[in-house]
């Protein structure tokens, strides 16, 4: 009988080793995941940034371009908004569940890396 309790005892010391070590093992597969999620991230949202600041001076050139051209400056301005008004619109309309797709997948690639 002593053997048979030693025996259980050796087995739940090696169960809860083992459990310690798959959760070690989880943590550290989930901590492998989100660095390589942020470290594509990072990348883009600089990219994302810098053609963020180029496509604001590019429209103020462009509002204060057609606000000449049109005698008034707030016409200028008043152009380029209704543009992309048109443009969030159609975005919209037509794009919002094709690029919510492709973010999905991308995401959910990278999960499954």
């Amino acid at each position: 009988m002593d053997d048979h309790s030693k025996l259980i005892v050796s087995l739940l010391e090696k169960a809860t080793e083992y459990g310690k070590t798959s959760y070690e093992l989880g943590k550290l597969k989930a901590l492998e995941i989100l660095a390589d999620l942020g470290s594509s991230i990072l990348p883009h949202s600089i990219v994302i940034g810098i053609i963020a600041i180029f496509m604001l001076f590019f429209n103020l050139g462009i509002a204060f371009w057609l606000g000449e051209l049109m005698g008034k400056t707030y016409l200028g301005f008043a152009t380029v908004a209704a543009f992309y008004g048109l443009l969030g619109i159609i975005f919209q309309v037509f794009l919002h569940k094709w690029v919510k797709k492709r973010t999905n997948n991308y995401i959910i690639k990278k999960f499954h890396k």
